[in-house]
């Protein structure tokens, strides 16, 4: 559970700065004009990940190779599944990207934070898993997050009239 969590924590850290160095390319002048469109934008960065992950992949997994090439030869369930998750995941994040030039690095990452509590407790719901007290206190927290990153400009800026 624990090496689940900080595997979580790290990806959501790379989330949030894969994020913002999007949302700062986004800004640069005249990357329109060399790029084409945020679809483009997302698929360059989508190239450069594949191709800087090579390396850790080989390392971790590399030995499984020859396993998972058999596999995808043989198994045609296989295959359907791996290239409609591959769709589905790209469709989303080529989304995510285009909500992310309307919108703020931050206001992206909180949502993601949301959507993520929201996945955990629909899933447990459908599933019909029991929500023990450490799951309700993480999915409190994200969630307790969520909100007060939502208020926290409201709260600071009365605080802020009543001192002056």
């Amino acid at each position: 559970a624990w090496s689940a969590l900080i595997s979580a924590c790290i990806a959501n850290l790379f989330a949030a700065f894969k994020g913002n160095e999007n949302k700062k390319l986004m800004e640069t002048d005249g990357l329109k004009d060399r790029m084409g469109s945020v679809g483009n934008q997302f698929a360059l960065t989508t190239i450069l990940g594949f191709l800087m992950s090579i390396p850790l992949v080989l390392l971790r997994e590399g030995s499984k190779l020859g396993q998972f090439a058999d596999l995808w030869k043989t198994n045609p369930i296989l295959k359907t599944n791996l290239i409609a998750s591959g769709l589905w995941f790209y469709g989303y994040n080529e989304l995510a990207t285009m909500t992310l030039k309307k919108t703020g690095a931050v206001t992206q990452s909180v949502a993601n934070t949301a959507k993520r509590v929201i996945v955990i407790v629909g899933v447990a719901i459908v599933l019909g898993e029991s929500l023990d007290p450490i799951k309700l206190l993480g999915c409190g927290i994200g969630i307790g997050g969520v909100f007060l990153y939502s208020i926290i400009d409201q709260l600071l800026s009365k605080k802020a009239e009543k001192t002056a």
